[in-house]
């Protein structure tokens, strides 16, 4: 868990981010890529799906999202189009708080992430529109931190980190 890395974004204005909660990448969580959608519903991340990641910048301003990289490696856009880039591989995990802007930019033919969201949250789709970025605000303010970290459970660096 030590190497579990935290990032903040903040608004700008179109993608409004969290305004409290850092995104957490966790490279390398899993040697045993099949494991990683049973460890995620295990530890109460469920709606779990095996997909690919959008090529446009979205958000969720109504849950959390958890993408662990079950296969291949792509390079992503984190935070909206003044956030950072990243290069994630089979075995990471990103850890997206509501709000915070993602996109694919570039990835290798076999990239598949499975992806899940706290138990009873189910995602909305959101592109950026700044007239719903104050409204996806207060909802994104509205919802609470994971009762469990969707890596490592109750012991999870989400509870440390998302006060």
């Amino acid at each position: 868990m030590a190497n579990v890395k935290k990032v903040w974004f903040e608004s700008d204005g179109s993608i409004p981010n969290h305004p409290t909660f850092p995104v957490l990448i966790y490279p390398e969580a899993f040697t045993e890529l099949n494991e990683i959608e049973d460890a995620f519903n295990r530890h109460g991340w469920t709606g779990s799906w095996i997909g690919g990641v959008f090529d446009f910048h979205h958000y969720h301003s109504n849950s959390h999202e958890v993408l662990g990289v079950v296969s291949g490696e792509a390079r992503v856009m984190l935070g909206g189009e003044q956030g950072q880039t990243f290069q994630v591989k089979a075995g990471d995990v990103v850890l997206l708080p509501a709000g915070t802007g993602h996109k694919k930019l570039e990835a290798s033919n076999d990239f598949q992430v499975c992806g899940a969201y706290p138990e009873g949250q189910s995602p909305n789709l959101k592109k950026g529109d700044p007239a719903e970025h104050d409204a996806s605000l207060l909802e994104i303010r509205s919802l609470k931190r994971p009762e469990s970290d969707p890596v490592y459970g109750e012991n999870g660096p989400v509870l440390e980190e998302w006060k």
